[in-house]
């Protein structure tokens, strides 16, 4: 499936191993390298990915500022050890221009601290939500253009407790920066609202076998959080169905995703009803979306697409876009260490499908998120129901920042479960 998707960004020059110079030139083509996951767990979500940066691209003829765009893609396998590599390929040996990418959130933190040693490139992240890429010793030329994981939570815990009457709840997530993020943000929502939880199980990315972990799971908690994704999300419910599981679930953001939502066999059904939270929603009528969703559609062919764009899709369809205005705003010019392009992107107001997004201090997206629930649509799909709107989420989600210091980084024990923060 790589190979093919690959293939379809034909229209896009692909430039070969040690390539450099052109996009030095004045009048040259612009060299964009992208860094996406398109090996391991996340391999059919980062596919989605470069959807989502083809249709950008095509949405601009392939040019801006002037100049035609030309990409490399550097595959990655959601570690950061891969990532790093990836990057230095990019920069170091294909002399791109600036940097698109990664996709998960360990790849994000170690694309933060490349990116301090290359002052001169510009890293616009892909969908990697992990709090601290941006949060903590931030990167004073790496941009992101989605909230993060926490973020993505906002509204998730104040509806469960409130709207679906769960009081207690035990996590299940995948052991690494992103999840920890996530169940940050439900955490600190649905313990402030009353809700407890009261145990957290962490399982390594890319497990098979969830056979323990489902043996472990309490009986008497009112529901489960699964903090899962891609393949990891697919081989929990097939092996949840088999065990006769029956508890309600609660869905992190990318275990509701399209990616998920539309793989193969029924154990996704389970999913039916399901709450959960991020910045997009199948059914979610903003003109903005469905403008997006329709040109997504029309870009590709239906059996080489989902029904409705992943949010990984969206990701780096935002982050491309924010690139390419830019680009235009400052009519293609990167000298001065890129200096202008740089204060674009700073000072950008991005109209994105997913509502307007503006960077804070630390070049770190507030927008919008929303609360939804998977239901199914008349032609036997799933998708992701808009239930509730959150406007202008911060990344200290509504607390001081003095406050949300006090709560500590995201772990697989922080924060803990108070009524007060």
């Amino acid at each position: 499936m790589t190979r093919g998707l690959l293939g379809s960004l034909s229209t896009v020059a692909l430039i070969a191993v040690g390539a450099t110079g052109a996009a030095a030139q004045d009048d040259g083509p612009i060299t964009i390298g992208i860094l996406n996951a398109l090996e391991g767990t996340y391999a059919v979500p980062g596919q989605d990915g470069m959807r989502g940066i083809e249709l950008a691209l095509m949405q601009h003829d392939h040019k801006a500022g002037g100049r035609d765009i030309e990409i490399v893609v550097q595959s990655t396998d959601t570690t950061p050890d891969s990532a790093l590599r990836g990057a230095r390929k990019l920069v170091e040996q294909d002399g791109v221009d600036f940097v698109i990418g990664p996709l998960s959130g360990s790849e994000g933190i170690a694309i933060r601290d490349y990116s301090k040693t290359q002052p001169d490139v510009t890293f616009i992240n892909g969908i990697s939500g992990a709090m601290e890429m941006t949060m903590v010793d931030p990167s004073p030329n790496l941009f992101r253009f989605n909230i993060d994981g926490a973020q993505w939570s906002k509204g998730l815990g104040d509806y469960v407790f409130n709207e679906k009457g769960y009081k207690t709840v035990a996590t299940i997530g995948e052991d690494y920066s992103f999840i920890y993020t996530q169940v940050f943000g439900f955490v600190t929502e649905f313990c402030e609202a009353g809700g407890e939880v009261t145990e957290r199980f962490w399982v390594p990315l890319g497990t098979k076998d969830f056979g323990s972990i489902i043996a472990a799971l309490p009986d008497e908690v009112d529901a489960i959080y699964l903090g899962l994704g891609g393949g990891d999300a697919v081989n929990f419910l097939n092996q949840y169905q088999q065990a006769g599981g029956e508890a309600n679930l609660i869905g992190g953001t990318i275990m509701v995703d399209a990616s998920v939502l539309n793989s193969q066999g029924r154990a996704k059904e389970a999913l039916i009803g399901v709450p959960s939270s991020g910045p997009q929603a199948d059914t979610w009528d903003d003109p903005r979306w469905t403008e997006y969703v329709d040109a997504y559609r029309d870009a590709f062919p239906e059996g080489e697409r989902f029904p409705s764009p992943s949010l990984f899709a969206t990701g780096y369809y935002n982050a491309t876009n924010a690139a390419l205005q830019c680009l235009d705003t400052v009519e293609g010019d990167l000298s001065d260490d890129q200096v202008a392009f740089r204060d674009c992107l700073s000072n950008l107001t991005l109209e994105s499908p997913t509502g307007t997004i503006t960077l804070d201090e630390n070049r770190q997206a507030i927008g919008t998120n929303v609360v939804t629930e998977v239901v199914e649509r008349e032609d036997g799909t799933l998708a992701n129901e808009l239930v509730k709107v959150v406007e202008n989420v911060n990344q200290t989600l509504g607390l001081s920042p003095e406050a949300f210091a006090e709560l500590g980084l995201p772990s697989r024990e922080n924060p803990e479960c108070k009524s007060e923060y």
